[in-house]
């Protein structure tokens, strides 16, 4: 006789959303380290419908690292979830730790952000805090990971097995807008290792990149290379970044934020493409 399985005739995205589900069901209240990314989007969503909506409080860590778009997707998120949302204001510039930019970057910025959000929880009565990472994030260079793993932060993508793919999948499936949503890591990215991360430097980043996305390059990174600007779009839009009418608009406007000199870079757009230099060393 045929063993009957429980997972017999799903779809995979079923599959993994009920072990999520159980993931998340461990645990009878948490935090979650929202940045109103895809990732710990769906995380807050199925947080909220497991443990339900006064069981979850969303908490966004706010700085000069953390554009101001993103800050107001993370608002409406939350508030389309029903849940309440908490910003955090954290101070990473202030730490030299940080500000200077070595290869542990962003372990000093996580660690800062998550000793403050586990005080946060301890005030709530919470002890768990959940984050968005998933498999994908696992095979890059994320020293991020690392404090997170200090503090005992649970990360509920990567216990039920979701990749970047996965989670794109089940927002689309439940007609959520914003399943396609680039990713966008903190500014202090675009800064080349040993390079001082300046408020000046991020908010010429900052400016850049809304600029070029007012043109409609939605994926898009300006990397800060001092007097350079170097800008990733993908290999299909750099024909267009690169035609005259846009060429000149984005010269005329990256030289008035304080570059020199503006470049396209012909590899087209890749995430952590800053992490190169470290391969190679």
């Amino acid at each position: 006789m045929r063993e009957t399985r429980p997972w017999k005739g799903k779809k995979m995205s079923e599959i993994k959303l009920e072990g999520l589900k159980r993931v998340i069901g461990r645990y009878p209240r948490a935090v979650v380290a929202f940045s109103g990314g895809v990732d710990s989007s769906l995380v807050l969503k199925v947080s909220a419908d497991v443990l339900g909506n006064s069981n979850i409080v969303a908490v966004t860590g706010s700085s000069e690292t953390y554009t101001r778009s993103e800050l107001q997707d993370a608002k409406k998120t939350a508030l389309r979830f029903g849940v309440e949302h908490v910003v955090m204001e954290t101070a990473e510039l202030a730490d030299e730790n940080f500000s200077s930019n070595d290869e542990k970057r962003c372990y000093y910025c996580k660690r800062e952000f998550y000793a403050k959000l586990f005080a946060f929880a301890q005030s709530r009565g919470i002890s768990t805090v959940f984050d968005g990472s998933n498999v994908d994030d696992e095979g890059d260079y994320r020293p991020g990971r690392v404090a997170a793993e200090e503090f005992g932060v649970v990360s509920p993508l990567v216990e039920a097995g979701f990749n970047k793919g996965d989670v794109r999948t089940l927002l689309r499936s439940w007609g959520l807008d914003f399943w396609n949503k680039p990713s966008n890591p903190c500014l202090a990215s675009r800064i080349p290792y040993g390079s001082a991360i300046l408020k000046e430097k991020l908010g010429m980043v900052e400016s850049g990149e809304a600029f070029l996305v007012e043109y409609g390059f939605s994926n898009v990174r300006v990397r800060h290379h001092g007097e350079i600007a170097r800008i990733e779009v993908p290999p299909s839009e750099i024909e267009r970044i690169a035609g005259e009418e846009n060429r000149k608009k984005i010269i005329e406007y990256f030289k008035k934020l304080g570059f020199l000199w503006v470049t396209v870079d012909l590899e087209g757009y890749r995430t952590g493409s800053l992490n190169e230099i470290l391969k190679r060393r």
